[in-house]
């Protein structure tokens, strides 16, 4: 019996692995001309999952999760995460180092720091492959209570890495916002390299570019970043975990076919995602459950104090989404543009550093549409998958029945 579920466990990861590379990089002429500039700074996927896979596997015949009382693992994953915490905390101590202009000599102030996290990260090295199964296994028995598995099991097995994840490089038409590519980069690619392959990318070729970060990769296993918060850490395991699953459907499947499939894969990962982390979170991390209730008193002190007007990111970026395809509508690609620039200005100023604000950027975040607002604009998309949600049943109704959809028209089909 053991062999046949190594050999299952195989095959899965090998099956998910080819079936999720297709996606990766659609093909098309457009496509071709933008990887004359990238193709020597691509991430070669396949190395990563060949290792990756390795690793999962080596778990998988161990079991090692599964003889860890629960009170352990739960220790075991808090004391991860204070690593993976301090080690952020070093490398952000390390850069102001050795960018301060009054610090001479930034190797030999920097270099108990640097001693201390070069001990710290072998630590992690060690530790990480324990977190990443517990982790799995306590996603794993949410996904069975909700009845997302089958025999106990999900299709696919939950399987995350964390890794140092590639830059995503997207590409959107100038004149309207519609995501044409999304290229993996190589991780080491410095600000001054991708500052620079934007501006070659969009002078060769008259597109608009943006290179990412991004918190997670749908391959197989998936690729995650490590990060101390445990709930967004869950949220991006599940919400990858729902593309691999998906895969296997129409609506995955589909989700080169035209953007208002993307949107609808990345709306129902996303609201799937947070559903999940919060089961999770309150299972087996509840003394780190964001949900506190604010007491009446201090309520009614809040509401009665006259306060400044809150910035708020998600209606301010509808807003800004709202006019610029309203300019774009009327041809005024140059005047879209410049708006979007003096845009990023007001948001800066209010806190939220971003680097660029483009077309791309809303063909990229535009397709996140879980809640309301954001970078999504009026696209009618995001609102009918959240509507579908409020009408299904269950979590497990609605992955189930969207994923079987091939159209946007089948989703209002369904709704109406």
């Amino acid at each position: 019996m053991k062999h046949v579920q190594i050999a299952f466990f195989t095959l899965t990861i090998l099956a998910c692995a080819s079936l999720l590379q297709r996606s990766v990089v659609p093909a098309s002429d457009m496509l071709e001309n933008i990887r004359a500039y990238t193709r020597q700074q691509e991430f070669d996927f396949s190395s990563w999952t060949l290792d990756a896979a390795w690793i999962k596997l080596s778990q998988g015949i161990s079991h090692e999760e599964t003889g860890i009382p629960p009170a352990a693992a739960h220790d075991l994953v808090i004391g991860f995460l204070s690593q993976v915490n301090r080690n952020l905390n070093l490398s952000s101590t390390l850069e102001n180092i050795y960018s301060d202009p009054d610090i001479a000599n930034p190797a030999a102030v920097s270099e108990p720091l640097r001693l201390e996290q070069q001990y710290l990260q072998e630590k992690m090295h060690q530790s990480a492959p324990v977190a990443e199964a517990i982790l799995q296994h306590q996603i794993t028995s949410v996904l069975n209570n909700q009845g997302l598995t089958t025999l106990g099991n999900p299709l696919p097995p939950v399987l995350f890495h964390f890794s140092s994840l590639p830059f995503g490089l997207i590409i959107s038409p100038r004149d309207t916002i519609r995501q044409d590519a999304f290229i993996s980069l190589n991780t080491d690619l410095t600000i001054v390299d991708r500052v620079a392959l934007e501006k070659e990318i969009e002078n060769g070729q008259d597109v608009s570019a943006l290179i990412e970060e991004i918190g997670g990769i749908g391959s197989y296993p998936t690729m995650v970043q490590q990060d101390s918060t445990i709930s967004w850490l869950i949220e991006v395991i599940a919400h990858e975990w729902i593309h691999n699953y998906l895969e296997w459907h129409p609506l995955g499947l589909g989700y080169e076919k035209s953007p208002e499939m993307r949107t609808m894969n990345e709306t129902t990962a996303s609201i799937a995602g947070q559903e999940i982390a919060a089961l999770v979170v309150a299972q087996y991390y509840p003394e780190l459950n964001p949900a506190i209730d604010l007491p009446p008193a201090a309520e009614s002190v809040i509401l009665s104090s006259p306060v400044e007007p809150v910035f708020n990111f998600s209606a301010e970026m509808h807003t800004t989404r709202v006019r610029v395809d309203e300019l774009l509508r009327e041809g005024k690609t140059t005047e879209a543009e410049a708006y979007m620039e003096e845009r990023r200005l007001v948001f800066w100023q209010n806190g939220y550093q971003l680097r660029r604000l483009n077309q791309a950027y809303f063909a990229f975040h535009g397709a996140y549409a879980e809640s309301p607002g954001g970078a999504a604009g009026e696209d009618p998309v995001g609102p009918a998958v959240r509507e579908f949600r409020r009408k299904s049943p269950s979590l497990a109704a609605f992955i189930k029945q969207i994923a079987e959809l091939s159209s946007y028209t089948e989703l209002l089909e369904l709704l109406h």
